[in-house]
């Protein structure tokens, strides 16, 4: 019998998030159970500070369907499996702090934790469910990377955004005989780029899962030129790499261990440095950045964050702890958390890109690179 429960939102922000805590507070409500949210991710799990959610009038949870961001915050540097902690001799160490955080949802009564982020996010929860926490995660993240799920919310107002972008660019390029190159959000995964380069009509798209030939771009611009078209428009993912080389980093960050503490960005430039000696055309880059995070959801992500968040809710009544609210075959569903990790099984473990992660990313026999393919978007190999 559920009373009480409490929601987490962790990771990088997204249009959707308030949506999916609105559609879990006001499905909670109408079961006669308690909401609450924690502040901050599992930062806010460690150090238990949550407060009561509540859609009643002039309540905290009420009118939140359209805004962006989060109404309780979120973390992108909170893996309390390895925290970061700094010691009485200033020295950094890492720590397992996670009984911490399952402490304090034994010592608050909490029924249940609905967890929603991506990757990382869904790891940590595979684990807290490992030492015996109820909790139920919700896929998040505009990459669309994350596993066993055909979509995830934030996704398609990322890909709205740049798909904008775009549009935009496509009168400047065309005025001024330019390349115009945007660079989108992608570190593993093309989906963004991919997708936002066939609804803007651009003319290539570079994304993480096909290693790109510069001069495949290059050539695919000459043949626009011969048909009296001197501008092109290209989009690249952020992981987008070129073919025996590697991806571009922008820096790293020291936000502990189990998280991925490189920072990508550069490639657009590079591509357009590139292009401009190819072509002889001017290039110029446009760095999309976190313009795809911010800002009101789409209709699509307005209604699919409602649709996990009541879905998660629902999943909790019937007990059906340790998963994954998805979408499989266009209808909701659930998987568990095991299947998510794939591999990655070692409590604590680093999240993202490596050889045991599981995450969705895009294969050659999408539907969105034959469409690509067939529109004639170079895809930066020579197919």
């Amino acid at each position: 019998m559920l009373k009480k429960v409490a929601i987490l939102a962790n990771g990088g922000d997204v249009a959707g998030f308030n949506a999916v805590i609105r559609g879990i507070v006001k499905t909670a409500e109408n079961n006669d159970i308690e909401c609450y949210g924690f502040i901050d991710g599992y930062n806010g799990l460690l150090k238990n500070n949550f407060e009561k959610l509540s859609t009643a009038e002039e309540g905290n949870a009420e009118g939140i369907l359209p805004k962006g961001g989060s109404i309780i915050g979120s973390s992108t540097n909170a893996n309390v499996f390895n925290y970061k902690v700094i010691n009485e001799n200033g020295e950094v160490e890492y720590k397992d702090l996670s009984d911490i955080c399952i402490e304090n949802i034994k010592k608050d009564e909490f029924d249940c934790i609905f967890a929603l982020g991506g990757d990382g996010t869904q790891k940590s929860a595979r684990d807290f469910f490992v030492k015996g926490v109820n909790i139920i995660g919700v896929p998040k993240t505009i990459d669309n990377d994350v596993a066993c799920t055909e979509i995830t919310f934030g996704y398609n107002t990322a890909v709205s955004v740049a798909m904008e972008a775009i549009d935009r660019l496509h009168t400047t390029g065309e005025t001024h005989h330019r390349i115009m190159v945007l660079e989108v959000m992608g570190r593993y995964a093309g989906w963004i780029a991919l997708e936002s380069a066939i609804a803007g009509g651009a003319d290539v798209a570079l994304i993480p899962e096909i290693p790109y030939d510069i001069n495949s771009v290059a050539s695919k611009i000459k043949n626009r030129q011969k048909r009296g078209k001197n501008f092109s428009v290209v989009v690249v993912a952020e992981g987008a790499k070129p073919l025996d080389g590697e991806i571009t980093v922008a820096g790293t960050r020291d936000n502990g261990k189990g998280v991925d503490n490189t920072k990508l960005g550069g490639v657009g430039e590079k591509v357009a440095r590139e292009l401009e000696k190819l072509t002889g055309l001017e290039a110029r880059n446009t760095t999309l950045g976190y313009m795809q995070r911010g800002g009101t959801p789409t209709a699509f992500d307005r209604v699919l964050s409602t649709k996990y968040g009541t879905k998660a809710m629902q999943l909790a009544l019937e007990g059906k702890f340790g998963t994954l609210a998805v979408i499989k075959n266009g209808k909701l569903d659930s998987v568990p958390l095991e299947d998510v990790v794939g591999n990655n099984k070692e409590i604590g473990a680093v999240s993202g890109n490596t050889a045991n992660s599981n995450q969705r990313k895009v294969t050659m026999d999408d539907d969105l690179v034959k469409t690509a393919r067939s529109v004639g978007i170079n895809l930066g190999d020579w197919e």
